[in-house]
């Protein structure tokens, strides 16, 4: 028999390391190839670890609530072979040439107890995992003293071994010039418990990982982009009408389902063509103007929260390859199958609250794109029509969208002119449109 190394896998760009959820084997199990052997959670997305060998769980080495980082071994499998000891993949391990040895680790992890007084705010311009960010407010650490670390990680990025060496090295290091006072804000997500009042009979429900990773998100978003939000109601009778033709074809053609999202998002893609400064994001003083048009779908989960996975280059994309992409990322978003790349690079965002029965709403921009809008429930109305012999009243297929965009960078016009848009592609939908 051979021992074999199950390593945590790349899970995408920008993504270095991973918390560890649950085991869904215990030590002794036996698992079969491309058995998923282990729920994790990074800042962006959980999902299934599979194991690429049959094999028999001898030690796993990475308990729950402990974080691993990507190429590091997890759990060690016995297979069948000769003896030695394989893993999936060759990883190479240097520690940097400043780290402290293990025992002075040991003692500054053990130290670094969370505190309930403040945090350090960082700008976002500088790539911190979830790990690192928490050992930096911990010990106070501010953005401008962390740019003087030299990451060991993929492109430069600081590990949690870089941040510890930082500190173990600290108060060795030579004085250096007063740096500008780290900005200091309340944590958005752990006030503390005595400012709201607690009564016989109520509940306290601990926030799970996402809701606190949510939960910041929002308060980060409300923050920076100072909110407008424009709203317009759309007749959208012919697109109900195009929808109720073609639906029942195109599963039986396609296998899959033609809702109506594929054509508010192709909507907003050629609306995003006539107005490409939307699809930008703000960097310090610097517009940034995308070249790729990635339209974020918000998503709700069975447990109540929120995802947001990416549809990437929806401009390139027909109408059946849009319903396809996006019946696919939402079947795998509520069944915690996404991968972390596939809730990254979005440029634009839309959200369907309309799902929900509600009308209108006015959504957060999510950091760092400057606009998302909203689409709201199909109401059958009396609307006035302009015909050749005089208005009339008719039932017509009505909604509103609301579109919220970051005054920062985009102002009234720009962002009244997009939605118009938006409107006017859906109100005047081609009803020979081909799918």
């Amino acid at each position: 028999m051979a021992e074999y190394k199950l390593l945590l896998p790349s899970m995408g760009e920008g993504v270095m390391e991973a918390t560890i959820i649950t085991w869904l084997f215990n030590e002794g199990d036996s698992v079969k190839e491309d058995d998923s052997v282990v729920e994790i959670a990074t800042d962006k997305v959980d999902s299934d670890v599979p194991t690429p060998v049959s094999g028999k769980i001898v030690k796993i080495l990475k308990q729950k609530d402990e974080v691993a980082k990507v190429g590091e071994a997890i759990a060690i499998l016995e297979i069948e072979g000769e003896g030695g000891t394989t893993s999936s993949e060759e990883v190479k391990t240097e520690a940097p040439t400043s780290a402290p040895d293990t025992e002075t680790l040991k003692t500054i992890e053990g130290a670094l107890q969370p505190t309930a007084t403040s945090h350090v705010e960082f700008s976002g311009d500088l790539y911190l995992s979830p790990l690192v960010k928490s050992i930096a407010q911990q010990e106070n650490i501010s953005e401008t003293e962390l740019k003087t670390i030299k990451g060991s990680g993929l492109e430069g990025r600081i590990t949690k071994e870089d941040i510890l060496a930082h500190v173990a090295n600290r108060g060795n290091q030579p004085q250096a010039a007063p740096a500008q006072p780290a900005v200091v804000v309340a944590k958005p997500v752990s006030a503390p418990a005595s400012t709201v009042p607690v009564a016989a009979g109520d509940e306290i429900i601990p926030m799970d990982r996402m809701r606190k990773i949510i939960a910041e998100n929002m308060v980060k978003a409300k923050h920076i982009a100072p909110h407008v939000t424009s709203f317009i109601e759309t007749d959208v009778t012919n697109v109900v009408k195009w929808r109720n033709k073609h639906k029942d074809i195109f599963e039986k053609r396609e296998g899959e389902k033609l809702t109506f999202m594929p054509i508010f998002v192709k909507a907003i893609v050629k609306a995003i063509q006539d107005y490409p400064m939307i699809n930008v994001s703000v960097n310090g003083e610097n517009i940034i103007k995308k070249k790729n048009i990635n339209i974020g779908m918000a998503t709700a989960l069975p447990d109540g929260n929120l995802i947001v996975p990416v549809i990437k280059n929806a401009d390139q994309l027909s109408l059946s390859g849009l319903a396809k992409a996006i019946n696919d990322l939402a079947y795998r978003a509520r069944n915690k199958k996404l991968r972390p790349e596939d809730t990254q690079g979005a440029t634009y965002t839309i959200s369907n609250v309309g799902s929900f029965g509600n009308l209108m709403g006015t959504p957060i921009i999510p950091q760092p794109q400057v606009a998302i809008l909203a689409i709201g429930a199909i109401v059958k109305k009396p609307a006035v029509l302009e015909t050749k012999d005089g208005d009339v009243i008719a039932i017509r297929q009505l909604m509103f969208m609301s579109h919220s965009y970051d005054h920062r960078v985009v102002d009234g016009s720009l962002g009244g002119m997009f939605l118009k848009h938006v409107h006017d592609y859906l109100q005047n939908w081609d009803m020979n449109t081909e799918v």
